[in-house]
């Protein structure tokens, strides 16, 4: 039997290597089903260990995410040029720098989508990370994992596989893919993806790593990051080289002697791109021998053997057959241009913000107006010009409400502010934003909670403010249109984990106006909890640096209305209301021959179960230190959720780590004794 399931792994590899990376399929779809059921009725079968990289392993449980780990290499970004004097600047740049060694130039498509890296160890896939921040990225690998163009066994070939292998590439989905899918959310009352990139990102963050299978996504791969074993002269070599080990690369790349040459390249694709199935919004331009790149190095941002050049923005024309209202989660009144649908950079356009009152009455713009569309890279798409030569006498000015279009309530105009608000907090438009501000990634990142499930929550009553998530059942939710059983069980699970968020993510998360995600994490590092600064004064929070009088009305004026609500998210077990459970130092006595006594501690990352400010207290209570900085002198580094920079020299100096879970393990082993 296991000569039979390791020769069926073999084959299944191979055709899907043909299907989904050389585009060369040698049987039919439903053979291909065959031959994988016939694997999973074996491996089901037999006593031995199915490994990772069998085919039938690209989707396991629910994926991980949020733990960060730090890049062999930083993922830098690149420097961006439009025309091609920019390019032309560029190339004088390197010649300068390498004293006119005749350097050649690699050129690929700049393919819009989402950076990844892909770690291989004996040619086994083992991780994969997002961009990040540069220094650290995300693991995503259960969700990279479903992407079938993501080999997870290298080719064995007569070139050895390397015992370490880290690439990197961009995940994207093809433009009649993006089509479809915007369309079917669309239907569902969901908003449709902005760009390609937005919708592989938000794909490859799914907490489900079925529904990540079930989005067409597709990858490329551009640059070794690092090998074991191998040395290449040029990346166009290493290209090659990745190719034979089954990595998909983009098929247009190109060798240069010139950037006279690059800029033809550059001007062929103008056009041909949008013959190509995914969207690209330039070309990328490396020196291609790694002995140079090594030579011009890069900054802190950006290497100096690349450039990315841009494609100019597209544009279209089209007419502006309505114009609506949206009321946001503090009330403003926000007014959208509809459309006549369009397709501009690949995408089908049926709507444009207007921003506000002022923007209509700036730009003239009018109901059946012709105007100009502009949208490059992931730029919103907006109305640069309106066509007023084109009018006929029919089109239609504006009237900007007197009253909100949901509730009805008098809006309120003030001279200090463009925006038009409406006051009434109990408006049902403004609460359903709440909820979706409140659900969104940066602040409690509950995923499954879209605008089509909280238009019905609110509708049907089943939840009156953000505290009532926690009360939701399966059952109920089970009956909602497009929800049923397994989706109403994965929401309540996705709702009961985001109890853990950090407190300032709370903050951030129930929408007071002003208070952003750096506002929250000053104020929280100040007050250190909901309870203290909700108590705290005007003057108190003022008196924080980076807070304003404006900021610190606000935030005073939403506590004095809000009692309630918190009291409601006590009860339900949110995290941040239950530190009071960890010791304090009125109940630990003796605390010189604790673990913490004499030692020197750096608190960095979020912590679940408490604020940094809060463990500093927690180890100076019992006889520890606590520094800013990571060094030779620190004894060790309590790491919570987006450690970077001290995480990274930790280890470095070969600091010992404590995660959150040995922080807590060790205040309660004192406060048990």
């Amino acid at each position: 039997m296991q000569t039979e399931i390791n020769d069926l792994r073999a084959l299944i590899r191979y055709h899907e290597r043909k299907y989904y990376i050389e585009n060369q399929p040698e049987i039919s779809d439903a053979e291909f089903d065959v031959l994988m059921k016939r694997l999973e009725e074996l491996e089901a079968a037999s006593d031995a260990p199915i490994p990772p990289d069998s085919p039938t392993q690209r989707v396991g449980g629910g994926a991980v995410l949020g733990t960060r780990i730090p890049h062999r290499n930083p993922m830098l970004s690149l420097n961006n040029s439009y025309d091609a004097q920019e390019l032309r600047e560029f190339g004088e740049r390197v010649q300068r720098l390498l004293e006119d060694a005749p350097a050649e130039y690699a050129t690929e498509l700049k393919i819009d989508g989402l950076g990844v890296s892909l770690i291989y160890e004996d040619g086994v896939f083992v991780r994969g990370l997002t961009r990040g921040d540069g220094e650290y990225g995300e693991d995503i690998t259960d969700n990279l994992r479903t992407i079938r163009s993501v080999p997870l066994r290298l080719v064995e070939t007569e070139t050895r596989i390397p015992a370490v292998l880290e690439v990197r590439g961009e995940v994207f989905i093809p433009k009649d893919r993006l089509n479809a899918i915007n369309a079917a959310r669309e239907a569902a009352g969901e908003p449709p993806f902005a760009n390609p990139r937005n919708a592989a990102a938000g794909s490859l963050r799914l907490q489900d790593a079925s529904i990540t299978a079930s989005r067409p996504l597709d990858i490329f791969v551009y640059n070794l990051n690092y090998v074991e074993g191998f040395e290449f002269a040029t990346h166009t070599e290493s290209l090659e080289q990745m190719k034979r080990w089954g990595l998909r690369c983009n098929p247009h790349t190109a060798c240069h002697k010139s950037i006279e040459e690059v800029q033809r390249y550059y001007e062929q694709w103008v056009e041909k791109r949008h013959d190509l199935p995914y969207e690209t919004d330039g070309i990328v331009v490396k020196v291609d021998r790694f002995s140079y790149q090594h030579e011009l190095g890069a900054t802190s941002k950006y290497p100096r053997w690349a450039i990315a050049y841009k494609f100019n923005a597209q544009q279209a024309t089209t007419t502006i057959e309505k114009i609506e209202i949206q009321v946001g989660r503090t009330g403003v009144l926000t007014p959208v241009a509809i459309l006549k649908p369009v397709v501009l950079a690949g995408a089908t356009i049926t709507h444009a913000t207007l921003h506000n009152e002022q923007e209509i009455q700036t730009k003239d713009i009018r109901v059946g107006d012709r105007i100009v569309l502009e949208r490059a890279g992931d730029v919103i798409p907006k109305i640069v010009e309106v066509l007023t030569a084109d009018r006929t006498g029919t089109e239609v000015a504006f009237v900007f409400p007197d009253r909100c279009p949901v509730c009805h309530t008098a809006v309120q105009r003030t001279e200090d502010e463009v925006a038009v608000r409406c006051v009434n907090v109990g408006c049902i438009a403004q609460l359903k934003r709440r909820i979706g501000h409140y659900a969104s990634r940066n602040a409690l990142q509950i995923e499954g909670l879209g605008p089509a499930t909280i238009n019905q929550l609110v509708d049907k009553k089943l939840v009156r403010d953000v505290a009532d998530l926690y009360a939701l059942e399966v059952e109920p939710l089970s009956k909602l249109d497009r929800m049923g059983v397994p989706s109403a069980r994965n929401l309540v699970h996705q709702i009961e984990q985001s109890k853990a968020a950090p407190v300032e993510k709370v903050l951030f998360g129930l929408g007071i106006f002003h208070v952003g995600e750096t506002v929250a994490e000053l104020l929280i590092e100040r007050f250190s909890s909901l309870d203290a600064l909700s108590k705290a004064t005007l003057e108190e929070i003022e008196s924080v640096d980076g807070i304003g009088p404006q900021i610190a009305e606000s935030v005073v004026n939403f506590f004095s209305q809000s009692q309630p609500l918190l009291d409601k998210l006590r009860q339900a077990g949110l995290y941040c209301f239950t530190i009071a459970a960890v010791p304090t130092r009125t109940e630990v006595s003796e605390v010189t021959d604790s673990f913490f006594s004499e030692k020197t501690f750096v608190v960095t990352g979020s912590l679940a179960g408490m604020t940094r400010t809060e463990a500093s207290k927690e180890i100076k209570a019992r006889g520890g230190r606590v520094t800013g900085s990571v060094t030779s002198k620190t004894d060790y580094l309590i790491a919570g959720e987006g450690a970077g920079s001290k995480y990274a020299k930790a280890l470095e100096l070969e600091i010992p780590i404590l995660t959150e879970t040995d922080f807590f393990q060790k205040l309660e082993q004192r406060a048990a004794e």
